[in-house]
């Protein structure tokens, strides 16, 4: 048995952590419940979450008292520890008893020498925390770090070394059947000769049929986009698919994520009428901030959230009339209810049926918020997602934890869904060079 000393910002991220922990003891620092009470009021995902783990604790009273310990149903128990500053004196002078986050660091050197190194675990998703908890001597982890690390992240492509008459029949019979294969729905395969690397294929593997098939042909492009590179010619691809109802696309700036998936969701609603309607929505960080700070009536508060949007159609229809940024052909598409640019802020208890729908700046979102945008999808509708997992601005989310790569890690068995990572910048070669080298 260990004793896990929790954070707040552990509570802040999964407001039922303490369920996690199996057969050992959890203490929480009444600092802890301090930290969580000042975010009760938010509106935000961060203040439902404070909430949830307040009605959790409040239910764990009936079981006795929190000072002395309750046992829960996991074969745990846990405590709120009081004595949050008794071993101040003895944690260096830099470390000032006023700041919450040293008073924290304080309970869990306190059972560092009750109990030794071997028997605590400091949990904190704040990084330096775990510095000055290492520093310390005291044993500290991320929670999650069970979490699939960014370098390892499923990227939805992958190299097969075939013979050439593998890549011959696949070319002549549009199919090459595999066996034993552990491949992925929908993933996508670069075949290359083993005795001649420049003689080479691109498939994707339908799971149904257990073989590889060629990509769907987009003639000259699409709103006039044509690929730049094979992962742009894989993401096109997933895009244009009728039977893949999620897609990620996860790459660094300049990669071409939104443009691709603004052309394939034009080309879906305007040109094949496959869907009533294009959604267009990004994060206003954090989630659920009232847009009302800012001047203005809902479109104008709405314009510098959304001008990256406005610019990626603008680039596919031409031309800009030079009011707000908006172009007078979206305008139009707006007027005609074909186009919605919308926040993510009220989404919540929304159905969306018949439209499809693409979330940018998706690694902003927490694994909850994911799942309350996921699962508003309604009747033959599609989601498209899109970020850059390595430009987090949620301070709650991390590279490995945030909601992107959550749902990349989660939907990669699935039929319905799919994932492209795309690696080459194709904005500029100075957006290329400064993503790069910066």
């Amino acid at each position: 048995m260990k004793y896990f000393i929790l954070d707040t910002n552990v509570f802040l991220h999964d407001p039922t952590a303490i369920t996690k922990f199996h057969k050992n003891t959890l203490i929480i620092p009444i600092t802890v419940i301090e930290e969580i009470d000042n975010f009760k009021k938010d509106q935000s995902d961060l203040g439902r979450n404070a909430r949830e783990f307040s009605r959790v604790i409040d239910r764990l009273r009936a079981r006795g008292s929190l000072s002395t310990g309750v046992d829960m149903d996991n074969n745990s128990r846990l405590i709120v520890e009081l004595d949050s500053t008794a071993l101040s004196s003895k944690l260096p002078t830099e470390l000032h008893p006023e700041k919450a986050d040293n008073r924290i660091l304080s309970v869990a050197y306190k059972y560092l020498e009750e109990h030794g190194r071997e028997k605590v675990v400091f949990v904190t998703k704040d990084t330096n925390l775990r510095i000055k908890a290492d520093a310390l001597g005291i044993p500290s982890e991320d929670y999650e770090s069970r979490d699939v690390k960014f370098e390892e992240l499923y990227t939805g492509i992958t190299v097969l070394e075939v013979t050439e008459k593998e890549i011959s029949e696949f070319y002549s019979a549009k199919i090459l059947n595999l066996t034993d294969s552990e491949l992925k729905p929908n993933q996508y395969v670069v075949l290359r000769d083993q005795l001649n690397p420049s003689l080479s294929a691109i498939a994707r593997y339908d799971y149904r049929q257990s073989a590889l098939v060629p990509l769907i042909p987009i003639g000259e492009g699409v709103w006039g986009l044509t690929p730049k590179n094979v992962e742009q010619t894989f993401a096109l691809d997933l895009l244009l698919n009728d039977d893949v109802q999620l897609v990620s696309l996860v790459g660094k700036a300049g990669t071409g994520k939104t443009l691709l998936a603004i052309a394939a969701g034009m080309h879906k609603t305007l040109d094949e009428g496959k869907y009533q309607r294009l959604l267009v929505s990004r994060p206003i960080f954090p989630m659920g901030k009232d847009v009302g700070y800012l001047p203005g009536d809902l479109e104008q508060k709405l314009n510098p959230w959304m001008q990256p949007i406005f610019d990626n159609i603008e680039f596919l229809m031409g031309g800009s009339d030079g009011s707000n940024g908006v172009t007078r052909g979206t305008q139009e598409l707006i007027n005609q209810g074909m186009l919605n640019i919308e926040p993510l802020t009220y989404i919540r208890g929304r159905s969306i049926p018949n439209q499809i729908m693409i979330v940018d700046e998706a690694q902003n979102l927490t694994p909850h918020e994911m799942k309350t945008i996921l699962t508003r999808a309604g009747e033959n509708s599609k989601i498209i997602l899109t970020g850059d997992c390595q430009q987090i601005d949620n301070p709650y989310v991390d590279s490995a934890s945030n909601g992107l790569a959550h749902v990349v890690e989660r939907f990669k068995d699935e039929e319905i869904a799919g994932n492209v990572t795309l690696i080459k910048g194709e904005r500029s070669p100075l957006a290329e060079l400064a993503s790069n080298v910066l």
